[in-house]
């Protein structure tokens, strides 16, 4: 079944200090556009005012720090959960909005633990859009470097991580957006794609 994407929006919104989050959010980009997907690409310091309902994929992409999201996302995800609470769209229950998918992605150095650093920043995030009734289509978890310090990014759990989120990585997310657009299509077969729908 071939996927069909024409009509389909997406917003991709991140933070990134060193690089290594825009990687990755540039990845996700290029394959969705690709596909003939609307991307809609920001920083989170300047996606303010976008409306999550006027897209069928919102997807959301930061480094896990200390297992948490950097304060800047939390503080703009707290501040657009106010803003749907305000407008009846925070639901007891958190009934599925039909077309409505989140994707969350996460780029980390678990220099300690490894993966487990990043997973409850992945899951935390993932709760904003479920309590608005999307479906949360995944957490990413991309390895990258630990900027400025060589030994967590050669001597931790992950061994020598220089360099990384590296092409054969992004070659990774690649494959995965496609598999994702695969989903997202096999979820909403039937329907189509509009960029108002869930705002009646």
């Amino acid at each position: 079944m071939r996927c069909q994407t024409s009509g389909m929006k997406a917003a991709i919104l991140y933070w990134s200090k060193t690089g290594n989050t825009e990687k990755v959010a540039l990845a996700i980009a290029e394959e969705l556009a690709a596909a003939g997907v609307d991307v809609v690409f920001r920083r989170t310091e300047e996606a303010g005012d976008i409306d999550f309902f006027s897209y069928d994929l919102v997807c959301v992409g930061f480094p896990s720090y200390r297992w948490h999201p950097p304060r800047p996302v939390d503080d703009f995800l707290k501040e657009k959960h106010r803003e749907y609470r305000g407008r009846g769209r925070v639901e007891t229950g958190a009934p599925k909005v039909p077309g409505k998918h989140a994707l969350v992605f996460c780029t980390y150095s678990g220099p300690h633990t490894g993966i487990r650093e990043a997973i409850p920043a992945g899951l935390y995030v993932g709760q904003f859009f479920e309590h608005l009734g999307f479906s949360v289509l995944g957490e990413w978890y991309i390895v990258g470097e630990f900027h400025g310090s060589l030994e967590k990014s050669t001597r931790g759990r992950l061994g020598d991580i220089r360099g990384r989120p590296d092409e054969e990585d992004l070659d990774e997310v690649r494959r995965r957006v496609a598999r994702l657009l695969e989903r997202v299509w096999a979820m909403d077969i039937g329907g189509h794609h509009s960029g108002t729908r869930g705002e009646g």
